[in-house]
């Protein structure tokens, strides 16, 4: 796996697109992947660990922080009417992806795919949904989470998926020290479940 993978605006690779069957939201539904991105050839393990772990999107904003081709997204969106979904990714051929796949399953006015830098600093989210690119480093990881976890609204929840050899018991450890510029923690970090080398965090926000 290559850096091109995670961390590029602009992909190197070729940009061939390809159309896989995945399930989501309980059903199966034909998406569009290319090269170039993250995981194009299937939903990879992690994600499949936290969406069999992941309760129903609650109805309001959803951010998916990693979004890849778009199955955080495409499931919350397919699972809550009333959630309007975020989708964020450093990768633009990413995010074209998930505005294609959002129109071919039917939830195109539900499902945003920006760039970071296009999010409203102000926007806060009912739940935050992410595999994170743990493979960025710690340093950047970090400052990543930083600046979307403080973002939750008061009784959201953020829910993430970490490999456990790489890290995810002292990630959990550092955002239960976390708080935001007032002094307020992020909320209460807990380990949801194990399996298949992931663990599923919940970050839970207390409401005021």
């Amino acid at each position: 796996m290559t850096e091109d993978h995670y961390f590029t605006a602009e992909p190197a690779s070729a940009d061939e697109r390809r159309e896989r069957t995945v399930h989501l939201a309980g059903r199966d539904v034909t998406v569009e992947t290319a090269s170039g991105i993250f995981s194009p050839g299937h939903v990879d393990a992690g994600t499949q660990v936290l969406l069999r772990h992941l309760p129903p999107a609650p109805a309001g904003e959803v951010l998916d922080l990693g979004c890849g081709w778009g199955p955080l997204a495409l499931a919350a969106a397919l699972g809550t009417p009333e959630a309007r979904v975020t989708a964020v990714d450093v990768n633009r051929r990413a995010l074209d992806l998930v505005t294609r796949n959002a129109a071919r399953l039917g939830v195109a006015d539900r499902v945003r795919a920006v760039e970071p830098s296009d999010v409203d600093e102000s926007a806060t989210y009912a739940a935050i949904w992410s595999n994170p690119p743990i493979r960025i480093g710690k340093a950047a990881l970090h400052d990543l989470l930083t600046t979307w976890l403080p973002r939750l609204a008061p009784g959201g929840e953020a829910w993430l998926v970490v490999q456990r050899n790489l890290g995810a018991d002292s990630l959990a450890r550092w955002i239960a020290e976390q708080s935001d510029d007032a002094g307020v923690p992020w909320g209460r970090i807990e380990k949801v479940a194990s399996a298949k080398g992931f663990r599923v965090l919940r970050l839970a926000r207390p409401v005021d």
